[in-house]
């Protein structure tokens, strides 16, 4: 088996944690600590967030996607191949490198999105640019973590809390869609949606295609 090699470090602004970009082959991987955080082989509900976030406004004229996270690309890629030609994407990425990562040894799993010119890409806390905008978005889409329970860091939380989670229902247009995706369940998350006054809906994804973990994705309508 080839081994595992490790191509660059790159610091979390703000906390001190530390990603780690790894490649073995042609797959790659992304670590925080002992954590795998994302795998190029694994996908598939990721990319459910973007279609599945798409069907809930589509027919929307010049409809805006926020996309918290770029990853490896995968949600953002699925958006692209949903979107119409008159939609923008407005990707935010709190860790420079992972930007220059897609541009560099993982170009070819990005496969040239960033060049599209419905992407523009913001290096910084999704969070705050959340919280600046009003009634902006017709999706937002939230890949940061592991999940409402499974933080990055610390300070994330206060994407999913009823704060953070009534400043997404103010950026969003009237009848948007908060799409968060998750490892595993969270029962309290859910309550917190319900409260603030989301619709929601619990779609169970499979990591890839029919096969690997399930994955959760919280499709919450602004009602």
């Amino acid at each position: 088996m080839l081994p595992w090699i490790e191509l660059d470090r790159a610091t979390i602004p703000g906390e001190g944690g530390e990603l780690r970009l790894k490649r073995r082959g042609q797959e790659f991987s992304i670590m925080l600590g002992s954590t795998e955080l994302m795998n190029s082989r694994l996908s598939g509900s990721e990319e459910a967030l973007a279609t599945l976030s798409w069907e809930r406004i589509a027919g929307r004229k010049n409809a805006h996607m926020l996309i918290g996270g770029l990853g490896m690309g995968f949600t953002l890629r699925a958006a692209l191949g949903v979107l119409p030609d008159d939609a923008e994407v407005t990707v935010a990425e709190l860790v420079p490198a992972v930007v220059d990562w897609a541009r560099g040894p993982m170009a070819d799993l990005h496969k040239g999105t960033l060049d599209d010119p419905r992407v523009d890409i913001h290096v910084g806390d999704v969070g705050a640019l959340i919280r600046s905008k009003k009634a902006a978005y017709d999706a937002i889409l939230l890949d940061v973590d592991n999940g409402p329970d499974g933080l990055t860091r610390a300070s994330n939380d206060g994407l999913y809390d009823h704060t953070g989670l009534r400043a997404a229902k103010a950026a969003l247009r009237s009848g948007g869609v908060l799409a968060v995706w998750s490892s595993a369940p969270d029962a309290a998350f859910t309550r917190r949606l319900r409260e603030v006054g989301f619709g929601t809906e619990e779609v169970n994804v499979r990591a890839n295609g029919k096969r690997g973990a399930k994955h959760v994705l919280w499709m919450a309508a602004n009602r």
